[in-house]
């Protein structure tokens, strides 16, 4: 079945149209293009910025014209990841979408419906010639995945709308009014390489894979394993017991993304093949009987690989460092909420670690619902890097949503909702980003929550949407703002 085909088939239309276009995060000039000429098209007012946000207003329907504005949000980025193998080039190829039962998901890749879907929704709102709605502001942002940038660049003196519905939460039901703020970190390691001869030495390449890997805040709780941290552990235990050397490092590749595959290569005497074999068997059973619920899947595996008659390797201090942070920086959650139960306070994820031409480098994404303890993971991360002689850099900070309680947009949304389902939706606060954080910093007056429809794996070639979710939330979403 063609995507194209499905309802409703506005939005499932949009979504394969946008799909079509590469739009990862930074490369987003061909999508913002899209989406203007989608305006001028329809001759609605279209405005885009020097960050490429893109901002369209619809004039409110007839008879809604004194009703308050409403403000419908997404971004038009999506994180590029895919499986070892698969060959995708996120920089000119369209995502290869197939329908799959209830779901829509990609080859490998992943779907970019982590925001396409908004996108889709948004252009589908505006499209709509019957709709009854007050005036609509339809604001599509850039650089989400990584750092909220387009949000933080976005001009909000202009918004007239007083309700703001942000369409970025993935979970059909439950309604966000707020979330934590977080920022970006990396450590630059300097190393020092030497050149050794390789005659009596051995060479393998170990890739630890097929973790379930996943969103570094909503997923973190899952307590699912990091590649990167578990690939410390193996290095410090065949650094103490063998004669080691390390040629390269790399494993996962964004920071808000917990990392599912590692890969590495070392070096050590002929004469302990079979006691690395030994070691290697023993770590993958110890760390598969550790993650057998929550991570069931993890392969660690070995190849003997080829080398010259020399080869460069770290220099001992350089690996020493390597594993000392790898080994004992924190990671996952840091603190849970004494106030709300069950949910995340703080959390740290190491989201790569790379050998660089003359450094290591360590990405962390930070994630806290108090700016205090923000402030305290990451002067911790500094402490490390400081200890190792490293630089450090903070990057990419975005605020917390403070939640709001009993506004007028959150009582009619669960009005609306128990009308048309006979039932409660959920509100909560989410331990993860979200735009709206931005928004209600440059705008305290708005009343904000957040919606979308069911998704899985997202950040990770897994993702998938489902369709049957889709048409529930579009249909409410349209009832919404009707009733707005």
């Amino acid at each position: 079945m063609n995507i194209y085909d499905l309802e409703p088939k506005s939005v499932m239309g949009f979504f394969h149209e946008i799909n079509q276009i590469p739009r990862g995060s930074g490369n987003e000039k061909a999508i913002s293009d899209y989406l203007v000429n989608f305006a001028k098209e329809r001759q609605l007012e279209v405005n885009q910025d020097k960050a490429l946000n893109v901002l369209i207003r619809k004039p409110a329907s007839a008879g809604y014209e004194d009703h308050k504005g409403v403000i419908i949000q997404g971004h038009m980025d999506m994180v590029c990841s895919k499986n070892a193998g698969v060959d995708h080039d996120f920089e000119k190829d369209p995502i290869d979408m197939y329908v799959d039962g209830d779901y829509i998901t990609a080859n490998g890749t992943t779907l970019g419906a982590d925001n396409g879907i908004a996108v889709a929704m948004g252009l589908a709102l505006l499209d709509d010639q019957d709709a009854k709605h007050p005036e609509i502001e339809l604001i599509i942002t850039t650089d989400e995945e990584v750092g909220l940038n387009g949000a933080i660049a976005f001009d909000a003196t202009q918004l007239r709308g007083g309700y703001y519905l942000n369409l970025d939460s993935e979970e059909e039901g439950e309604f966000t009014i707020g979330c934590a703020g977080g920022l970006k970190s990396i450590i630059h390691l300097p190393i020092h390489k030497e050149v050794i001869d390789s005659n009596k030495l051995i060479c393998k390449e170990v890739a630890m894979t097929k973790l379930l890997g996943g969103h570094s805040g909503v997923d973190i709780q899952s307590y699912r394993a990091n590649a990167i941290k578990l690939t410390g552990r193996i290095l410090c235990k065949l650094d103490r017991e063998m004669d080691l050397f390390l040629l390269d490092i790399h494993g996962g590749d964004k920071d808000n993304v917990i990392p599912r595959e590692t890969f590495f290569t070392i070096a050590f005497p002929k004469e302990e093949e079979e006691r690395f074999e030994e070691i290697l068997d023993s770590m993958a059973e110890k760390i598969q009987n550790e993650y057998h619920l929550t991570d069931p899947n993890i392969e660690i595996i070995s190849k003997t690989i080829d080398m010259d008659s020399t080869i460069e390797v770290l220099e001992e201090s350089a690996l020493e460092s390597l594993i000392f942070i790898l080994m004992t920086v924190p990671n996952g959650i840091q603190t849970m909420s004494p106030e709300l139960e069950g949910f995340v306070e703080s959390s740290l994820n190491i989201g790569k670690v790379a050998v660089e031409d003359d450094h290591i480098v360590f990405l962390f994404a930070v994630r806290s619902s108090l700016a205090s303890l923000k402030e305290y993971i990451t002067n911790q991360l500094k402490c490390y890097a400081d200890y190792c002689n490293a630089d450090f850099i903070k990057t990419a900070e975005y605020p917390e949503w403070p939640v709001k309680h009993n506004t007028q947009l959150l009582e009619k949304a669960i009005d609306v909702y128990k009308r048309m389902y006979n039932k409660e939706p959920i509100v909560k606060s989410i331990h993860a980003g979200l735009e709206g954080g931005v928004f209600m910093e440059k705008l305290p007056h708005l009343e904000a929550i957040s919606l979308g429809p069911d998704m899985d794996g997202v950040h990770s070639p897994d993702e998938r949407i489902s369709i049957s979710s889709i048409q529930r939330t579009y249909e409410y979403l349209t009832n919404l703002i009707e009733a707005l």
